[in-house]
């Protein structure tokens, strides 16, 4: 992603600009905002207070689209390299349930050789204790509402992890067949250049890592294999895939490693 240090990415709230499954061109170089963004007292250029409108599916409380927390100066005026290890960069790590997904994105940021931030969706979805609509019980408007919002809420923090010069991962178990709530989506909540890979090792082997699981986070086996055979769509799509079946973390997260810097390379970063 090619932006100024200090720069906030597109705004959550950002309507799409030109296509109905929601993917958005890159902002030109040098805009801060696009255009029709909700003014905000205190920033340059902005006169008098909107707010973003409340979603009526979801229940989501808007939120104003503020700047980033200043990130603090480097000590002895000392500048952070170039080149795509040291590159400020978002990705989506994609997969079924039970492909390592978070395992494997905990340890990338782990090991990277900059500030780098992992943003896992089922965490930030289970920060609601009281009211917690797990899919396990049904899949019903409550689920669907706070999935919604947590990926919101996972894009806001993304965004200032950014505009801070912090890279960060977010993993979460996209579908091909619903490119709006989907990739579409991230890329407005995250920001256009958002890098997705996804992860996808053998049925055989996230039954196995599923069955190891506890809590809302196990599925049903049929679940795991009907997830599963859905992200198989991927395949074709052009997206980079991993298949970690026989990879340790370890090995995975430099497979990782490996695909991000290829694709920075690819867009001439």
């Amino acid at each position: 992603m090619q932006h100024a240090e200090g720069m906030p990415l597109i705004p959550s709230h950002e309507p799409s600009r030109g296509r109905a499954d929601g993917w958005a061109p890159p902002l030109p170089q040098g805009s801060l905002q696009p255009p029709g963004t909700p003014s905000v007292p205190g920033r340059p250029g902005n006169a008098g207070t909107a707010m973003p409108p409340a979603s009526s599916t979801t229940g989501q409380c808007p939120l104003h689209p503020v700047g980033p927390v200043p990130a603090p100066a480097v000590p002895g005026g000392l500048s952070v390299p170039s080149g795509p290890v040291h590159t400020v960069v978002a990705v989506l790590l994609i997969g079924p349930a039970g492909a390592g997904k978070t395992t494997i994105a905990r340890h990338w940021a782990d090991h990277r050789a900059t500030p780098t931030a992992h943003i896992s969706l089922d965490d930030v979805r289970e920060w609601v204790r009281s009211g917690f609509a797990s899919p396990q019980s049904g899949w019903n408007d409550s689920s669907e509402a706070q999935y919604r919002l947590a990926r919101r809420t996972c894009g806001f923090s993304a965004r200032n992890f950014l505009a801070n010069g912090i890279s960060c991962i977010i993993d979460d178990a996209v579908f091909p067949d619903r490119p709006v709530v989907g990739l579409g989506g991230w890329k407005r909540h995250v920001g256009p250049d958002l890098l997705p890979v996804v992860l996808l090792p053998g049925l055989e082997i996230v039954l196995a890592r599923n069955a190891e699981r506890t809590g809302n986070r196990r599925l049903p086996d049929e679940e795991v294999a009907r997830i599963h055979g859905r992200m198989a769509g991927w395949y074709g799509s052009g997206l980079p895939i991993i298949d970690n079946s026989q990879l340790d973390a370890a090995a995975a997260a430099r497979a990782l490693d490996q695909v991000v810097h290829t694709s920075l390379s690819r867009i001439g970063r």
